[in-house]
């Protein structure tokens, strides 16, 4: 099965724009709040898209493509380990990554953002080498 990252690639060149404009932005300016809400509603479609899209690498692993659609989040991620797609540290930070999205799913808040802010240097990096994992899939 073939799996477009185009959207996922797109997401991630946002992401990295966004994250570029505020540190470059005054933290007092109307840009600050602009780049930084921007970055965080990446890092969330990047999140969720992560995790769709490793799904559909997973497929021809199980029995049944239902098997795998039922597979929560975390669940997905370390049967990428186990099937060696990703590595076991790579997947401890996706669940990281995971978890402050869910420990701050309700607070919109300075402090959610200022706490995803500081992943987001690691999370370009993995978001990135996951396209790249993917598209090697496409390949074999």
């Amino acid at each position: 099965m073939n799996v477009d990252t185009t959207y996922y690639e797109r997401c991630i060149s946002t992401l990295e724009k966004a994250y570029e404009l505020l540190l470059k932005s005054d933290v007092e300016s109307i840009d600050y709040d602009m780049y930084r809400s921007a970055s965080v509603k990446e890092f969330e479609i990047i999140l969720e898209q992560s995790g769709k899209l490793l799904r559909k690498v997973l497929k021809p692993y199980f029995h049944s493509s239902q098997a795998v659609d039922q597979l929560y989040f975390k669940d997905i991620f370390r049967h990428a380990v186990l099937r060696s797609v990703i590595t076991d540290e790579s997947c401890e930070r996706w669940l990281l990554y995971r978890d402050n999205r869910n420990n701050t799913a309700h607070d919109y808040g300075v402090n959610f953002a200022e706490e995803t802010l500081r992943l987001l240097p690691e999370f370009i990096e993995d978001a990135n080498a996951l396209a790249r994992i993917i598209r090697q899939h496409n390949v074999s």
